[in-house]
């Protein structure tokens, strides 16, 4: 695998996750010599350096950095959570506060890598019903596009003038847990295995997608590739709606039956029961990157069915 990464150093803010780590491997496996920094280490071992970092205050995991080939910035409190004021709070502080050191760390060192990717989220286009959003659609409103905003624009006032930027506005990553923790796909399968994988409300509400190949592939892209710059939504060409994706999942684990959920049941079950948002599941947006369609980038796993066996290691 030539990645143009080889024996070259790749850190990743806030990489203990699950998304953290399947990246780590990935750049790894090109070559890279990895960096994670994060609150904790990661719950399995692999090739990488781990690093503490609290977030939010610069020390001496800024010398990580020094002659680093690239930035990748995952860093963020996750959104799998009752929406309390306090966890409101962290979620929007720990990504936004997290930014802006990794930019005064930037600063302190003598030689910063030319290249900073900064992950995003899709949700920061809100909750249309129908609409399909691109990288030129309006932006949102409510907590998590006003989030979305914060953390963007800390990462615009944080980036060296020097730096190439570039900002990956991330939609439902379709990837196994694997120990790593974080993995939301596996909780769906599981619910669906019980006979639970059915509509959830109307069923009509966006479920935009990517395989963390694609995914990986992408910031890697960023990495590598210097006339990719600015931001770019990455997520599958085909989002499908909430029914029709629980359909393909159940398909593809080999559970017939999926009993609809009306919005009540999950109001209280979300709460209750899985100690998560109800609105992750009864909201949804439906995006696209045209961006990266003009550019030609070719996706992987374009289709929602192949990605799901993939992600299965089933064949279809």
């Amino acid at each position: 695998m030539n990645s143009g990464l080889e024996q070259k150093t790749i850190v990743i803010a806030g990489g203990s996750g699950f998304l953290g780590v399947s990246l780590a491997h990935h750049l790894a496996e090109g070559g890279a010599n990895v960096v994670i920094l994060s609150r904790s280490m990661p719950k399995i071992a692999g090739p990488w350096k781990y690093v503490a970092w609290d977030g939010r205050t610069v020390g001496t995991w800024r010398e990580e950095m020094n002659e680093a080939a690239g930035l990748i910035n995952l860093a963020g409190r996750s959104v799998d959570c009752i929406k309390t004021p306090d966890n409101q709070d962290e979620i929007l502080r720990s990504r936004v506060e997290s930014t802006r050191v990794l930019g005064e760390a930037l600063r302190s060192v003598d030689s910063p890598p030319p290249v900073w990717v900064q992950m995003s989220t899709a949700h920061i286009y809100g909750d249309p019903p129908q609409t399909i959003c691109s990288e030129r659609s309006s932006l949102g409103y409510g907590l998590a596009p006003f989030v979305g905003k914060a953390w963007e624009e800390a990462f615009h006032s944080s980036v060296l003038p020097a730096q190439r930027a570039v900002v990956l506005r991330t939609s439902f990553v379709l990837g196994r847990n694997r120990g790593a923790g974080g993995g939301a796909l596996d909780t769906l399968a599981l619910l669906a295995k019980f006979g639970l994988g059915g509509r959830v409300g109307s069923g009509t509400q966006g479920m935009s997608w990517i395989h963390e190949v694609d995914l990986n592939r992408l910031f890697e892209r960023g990495l590598t590739d210097v006339g990719m710059r600015g931001t770019y939504v990455a997520s599958a060409p085909r989002p499908v709606s909430q029914a029709a994706f629980m359909r393909e999942l159940r398909r593809v684990i080999g559970m017939p039956i999926g009993l609809p959920a009306y919005s009540w049941m999950v109001r209280l079950g979300a709460k209750y029961l899985l100690g998560t948002d109800p609105e992750l599941a009864l909201y949804g947006r439906y995006v696209i990157s045209q961006r990266l369609e003009e550019e030609g980038y070719e996706f992987q796993f374009p289709e929602l069915a192949t990605a799901l066996q993939h992600t299965f290691g089933y064949s279809a």
